[in-house]
């Protein structure tokens, strides 16, 4: 018994050093992602941990010239007992460190990852414990990998171009390339960019859904092949390896998927200091996030309803 044991940790060790190689091998980083100076964690939110995802086609994820078409700030509170993720507008106006009002996705072109992270800490007042960017081509692969995900589209469309797909209302099943175009379409909606954050935030719930109810971590070779594949699309700060997210991992290992939640934060069209269009946070819903986050107290906050989109 104690041989089969043995072996059995064997095999399971050499199994997740594979997984590991392959992440940390194969992901990108940013040097410098993370600025120094943060704004102060409360003691009662000492346990939680921010996590700024970003998204971008531009190709080049982590660089300085690709502006994030897709910003969440996932909250991982102190008992993990789930993961909150709010939806940010990337033209939403921030105080940008240094320069101001400024667009939310300027902060890219004007310093980076690093500036970008500081505009979101001063924004809700709350320091950025880790940053990812996803180059969208990832998507591609990863879907296929999971053998495709399912959504729930709420308003039907299509996406343009001659290989352009058209994605009916309620649920769907996206790989591939049209998983691609699923996310980054930004055009031809009644409410604009609403509707795209939308359509993100349930294709990250699909991914979350079919990672927890179809176990592809289960197949050494899927697994190793989803990650290979992956993480060259994927862009993260120095201490966002194997081991933290392996960490992240046996903490949130009783989470299912109705333990994610999505919403997003509310704004109106403004016009910046510029004279060019930007979206004006909710000034209540900023400061009603910002106090969740300092008091650890986000899922309070969105179960009351306040934060829901």
């Amino acid at each position: 018994m104690a041989s089969v044991v043995l072996a059995a940790a064997l095999v399971l060790g050499g199994y997740l050093w594979s997984l590991a190689t392959a992440f940390d091998g194969g992901r990108n980083t940013i040097v410098g992602a993370l600025p120094l100076d943060k704004p102060p964690r409360p003691a009662a939110a000492e346990k939680s941990l921010n996590i700024l995802l970003m998204g971008s086609e531009a190709g080049n994820s982590g660089s300085a010239e690709a502006a994030p078409d897709m910003m969440m700030l996932l909250h991982l509170p102190g008992d993990r007992s789930g993961v909150y993720a709010l939806s940010i507008l990337p033209g939403t106006s921030v105080d940008v460190p240094g320069y101001g009002a400024r667009r939310l996705d300027s902060a890219m072109s004007l310093g980076g990852v690093p500036l970008t992270v500081a505009s979101v800490q001063n924004m809700f007042n709350t320091p950025v414990d880790h940053v990812a960017v996803i180059d969208f081509e990832g998507f591609r692969g990863l879907t296929s990998a999971l053998g495709g995900v399912t959504v729930n589209n709420g308003e039907a469309f299509s996406s343009g171009g001659a290989n352009g797909d058209y994605f009916p209302s309620g649920p769907i099943t996206l790989e591939g390339d049209a998983a691609l175009n699923y996310v980054r379409t930004g055009q031809g909606f009644t409410d604009g960019d609403i509707q795209q954050v939308k359509n993100q935030q349930a294709f990250v719930a699909g991914i979350v859904d079919g990672m927890l109810t179809r176990g592809p971590l289960n197949n050494a070779v899927t697994a190793r092949g989803a990650i290979s594949d992956f993480a060259p699309f994927l862009s993260v700060d120095a201490g966002l390896d194997s081991r933290t997210l392996g960490s992240m991992a046996v903490s949130l290992r009783s989470m299912r998927s109705q333990d994610v939640h999505m919403f997003a934060l509310r704004t109106s069209n403004g016009a910046g200091a510029d004279g060019g269009p930007v979206q004006i946070a909710d000034p209540g819903q900023l400061a009603g996030i910002s106090g969740a986050l300092a008091s650890d107290t986000v899922a309070d906050y969105v179960q009351a309803g306040t934060g829901a989109d």
